[in-house]
């Protein structure tokens, strides 16, 4: 692509790089320039214009993050998204569903390594998302680019994004307490998580935190999936709440994560029902480890201990005061 000023006589043809005022019409940048287009500029003074003129084999923006979108997403309904047309060399690719993203990380760094121009940005792997959440967008920054570029992106992107949608429909809270306890602080934060999945809280179970009781209440629970929040910090892989799982004839599958607020949670299942054991700090909306745990789960999929442990890089969501930065130690005078 050539891109530049031109005298008026070679504009013909051209896209123009910038918008322009020409007496009282305005020409907006992207537009093709014809006869008439020229024949305006020359009448309000202008003796050139800046333009980009596509070179042979070379695809235009649209055309481009069209044939991208449609590599990196071949079947947006089986893959639950949405895709739009290009519009000056965008493509956007929406959520149809909630759900959490997934996507081949490797590929779409190859994608945007080929040129400068061609660019694929996502939200992160395993991001949640709600019905119409942006997930990603293709943008080719200039007004074209070589076809055999775009054919390799293609080749490298295909099949590489897609939203793996929730697959539970109703959850079941339970919630253990202690004298001078929370008591049912959070049930409305932890209910707007369930609800923000598209899921439904059915159910919420009080109960004293003693094991037998939380176990009676995980046998009864009626719900696709099992929450637990407990009066009392999980401490321990054989603390109150696991072991009551256990109890009512489940695994721990995992105690512990590397995500801060968040880190007491535990992991679990009965009979193929998932039981999650949430951390203290899931009374609050504010974001946390059993946040990225949920999601996953609520889709479908199975969370190793390779996974959690993956989540230590970016696992720390914030500070708060009870975890203080370490002050500057004084200087011994003298």
């Amino acid at each position: 692509m050539k891109f530049g000023a031109v005298p008026l006589s070679e504009a013909e043809g051209a896209i123009l790089a910038h918008s322009v005022q020409a007496g009282a019409k305005k020409l907006r940048k992207g537009m093709w320039l014809g006869a008439d287009d020229v024949e305006t500029l020359r009448a309000a003074g202008f003796e050139e214009v800046i333009v980009a003129r596509l070179d042979a084999g070379d695809l235009h923006e649209d055309a481009a993050a069209d044939a991208i979108a449609s590599a990196v997403v071949p079947d947006p309904a089986a893959a639950s998204l949405d895709v739009t047309r290009a519009f000056t060399g965008r493509v956007n690719i929406t959520a149809a569903c909630p759900g959490v993203v997934e996507l081949d990380v490797a590929a779409l760094e190859a994608v945007n390594a080929i040129n400068p121009m061609i660019t694929l940005a996502t939200v992160p792997l395993w991001q949640q998302m709600g019905t119409g959440n942006m997930v990603g967008t293709v943008k080719i920054i200039s007004y074209a680019v070589p076809e055999t570029e775009v054919r390799a992106a293609c080749d490298l992107a295909r099949g590489a994004l897609r939203l793996r949608p929730v697959v539970y429909e109703t959850a079941t809270l339970v919630i253990s307490e202690i004298d001078g306890g929370a008591g049912r602080k959070g049930e409305e934060a932890i209910r707007g998580r369930v609800e923000a999945l598209g899921m439904t809280l059915d159910e919420v179970l009080i109960v004293p935190h003693r094991t037998a009781e939380i176990a009676a209440a995980i046998n009864a629970a009626q719900g696709d999936m099992v929450l637990v929040l407990t009066g009392s910090a999980t401490s321990d892989p054989f603390d109150v709440a696991p072991e009551a799982l256990r109890r009512a004839g489940g695994t721990v599958e995992r105690f512990g994560m590397p995500v801060d607020p968040g880190n007491l949670l535990f992991l679990g299942d009965l009979g193929g029902t998932p039981v999650i054991g949430l951390p203290g700090c899931a009374r609050s909306p504010a974001l946390n480890g059993a946040d990225w745990v949920l999601s996953r789960v609520a889709c479908g999929l199975k969370v190793s201990a390779q996974d959690i442990a993956s989540m230590a890089v970016g696992g720390l969501l914030k500070e708060i005061p009870t975890r203080p930065m370490p002050r500057e130690r004084r200087r011994p005078r003298g």
